[in-house]
């Protein structure tokens, strides 16, 4: 389309993010949200291990403080 004359009216219409203005509590609550349904549909091992995980990790910068 830029050969046609299109191509500034492309490139300004999303220069702006789409023409969607960045709402940044509805940002944080998304994230709330997907995090949320993430952790509710793991297998329990799945967080089992995880928290293992977690802990070594904590154990670990322990250590190195």
């Amino acid at each position: 389309m830029v050969e046609y004359g299109n191509g500034v009216g492309e490139v300004a219409g999303r220069s702006g993010g789409g023409g969607r203005s960045m709402d940044v509590g509805a940002s944080l609550s998304q994230f709330v949200t997907d995090s949320v349904n993430t952790v509710s549909t793991m297998p329990p091992a799945a967080l089992l291990l995880g928290f293992v995980i977690i802990v070594i990790g904590l154990l670990m910068v322990k250590r190195a403080f």
